[in-house]
């Protein structure tokens, strides 16, 4: 039983059907021909022509996708036998009228990605599927530190990278960007205006000064064989008297920029910088001290703890339904957003940059997907290849048979009638 379970077999079904009505109304047409012998001319002509037509339709369609009849016949099985060049020349037409640099950036600009992201982000909706699937990114990963071979791998690539850190040079050229074009007088400024506020208070230069005199008069000077110490009056007047030294010293710095002890703080920070950078001693003594850093068991411990710590946080926070981090992921998604979409320059600027890399983009990529579609061609099972051109394009073209059944019958009634005319 013919089974029509497809829109390409029930359309093979009827060009097949129209062209047994042809062979049917040619047998008629033989039948009748002693009785009505001049409809019967216009019958046969008309059947022997859509026959023709018929089985040439049938024969140009069915040579596309495989031989006809089975037959080894010139020039059929067309595109089985082609693949490797209709791939070729798919994956240039491709390239050519779809993904040359104008059109695409031409698509690029047009479609305004900054814009449309800016309006994706303001959508609550959207800022908080962001901010999920954000969370749950970060938490499979911080979830990976419980892993003790994580952690192994962990500790070990960061010791490795430290041991090969030159700390002496690194903080001298650290130190030297910090104090470049005089950033360290502006700090030295904002340290003693912070000591002198706090030295001109009464109370705070009192408790110096005990302190001073108590220590004062726990250490006793050696004078003429006897020990002689500044405890009682004396040791308090005395060091009252240093403490407001030191504080009239600190405004003089602070109220004149070319103090001499500026100066001096400048010379000695470009020295400690030029050691940091270039002195052996000091390169050797970063490298004892890294060593000990790195050996001691207080630092693995303290990392350990410190990892294990972060992991809880932040797994107690993301489970939680109040989640601290995904409230601020999403708050920050949505101002994201507003802010963008009110921004033209900056929407300006990201549509600049990213036209600017699709054009690279589209040279280096162009050509890789030209050969990727001619090598999935050419990989194609010749089966499988016609199977799925012939199951999207298949019924349409079995209008081509239908169309050259009819018309072919047409004409031939026409030769039929041209023939009577110029014969009678």
């Amino acid at each position: 039983m013919l089974r029509l379970h497809t829109p390409l077999a029930r359309m093979k079904a009827v060009a097949s059907g129209l062209l047994l009505m042809a062979a049917a109304l040619y047998v008629t047409a033989l039948e009748l021909a002693h009785t009505q012998p001049v409809f019967a001319g216009y019958l046969k002509a008309f059947s022997e022509a859509a026959m023709v037509g018929a089985i040439a339709d049938w024969f140009a369609v069915t040579a596309l996708f495989r031989r006809p009849l089975g037959l080894p016949i010139p020039h059929t099985a067309i595109i089985p036998r082609n693949k490797s060049r209709i791939g070729a020349n798919l994956g240039d037409f491709i390239c050519t009228h779809f993904l040359s640099r104008e059109q695409v950036l031409a698509k690029v600009s047009e479609f305004d990605a900054a814009k449309r992201i800016a309006q994706w982000l303001s959508d609550p909706a959207n800022a908080s599927a962001l901010s999920g699937l954000a969370v749950r990114l970060a938490s499979h990963g911080v979830g990976a530190l419980r892993d003790e071979r994580v952690r192994q791998f962990v500790r070990s690539t960061a010791f490795a990278r430290l041991e090969q850190i030159n700390l002496a040079r690194m903080s001298g050229q650290l130190l030297e960007v910090l104090t470049d074009d005089d950033r360290a007088q502006e700090v030295l400024d904002g340290v003693l205006d912070q000591v002198d506020l706090m030295m001109q208070s009464e109370a705070t230069q009192k408790r110096i000064a005990d302190l001073i005199a108590a220590e004062l008069g726990y250490s006793p000077v050696n004078l003429f064989g006897k020990e002689i110490s500044f405890a009682g009056i004396a040791g308090t007047w005395t060091a009252e008297r240093l403490v407001k030294r030191i504080c009239d010293l600190i405004s003089e710095i602070n109220k004149d920029p070319e103090h001499e002890l500026r100066k001096e703080f400048d010379e000695q920070l470009l020295a400690l910088v030029a050691k940091l950078k270039d002195d052996p001693a000091f390169r050797l003594r970063a490298n004892q001290l890294r060593a000990q850093l790195i050996q001691h068991p207080a630092l693995h411990s303290y990392l350990t703890g410190l990892v294990d710590d972060v992991v809880d946080w932040f797994e107690a926070d993301i489970n939680s339904d109040t989640s601290t981090l995904r409230q601020h992921l999403n708050a920050g998604a949505l101002k994201l957003g507003e802010a963008l979409n009110e921004d033209t320059a900056m929407q300006s600027w990201i549509n600049e940059q990213i036209l600017a890399l699709a054009g690279p983009m589209v040279e280096r990529y162009r050509a890789q997907i030209g050969s990727y579609i001619a090598e999935r061609i050419e990989a194609w099972n010749e089966e499988e290849l016609v199977e799925q051109l012939e199951a999207h394009v298949g019924k349409d073209l079995q209008f081509i048979r239908i169309n050259g059944t009819l018309v072919g019958g047409l004409v031939g009634v026409v030769i039929h009638v041209g023939t009577q005319v110029l014969v009678g």
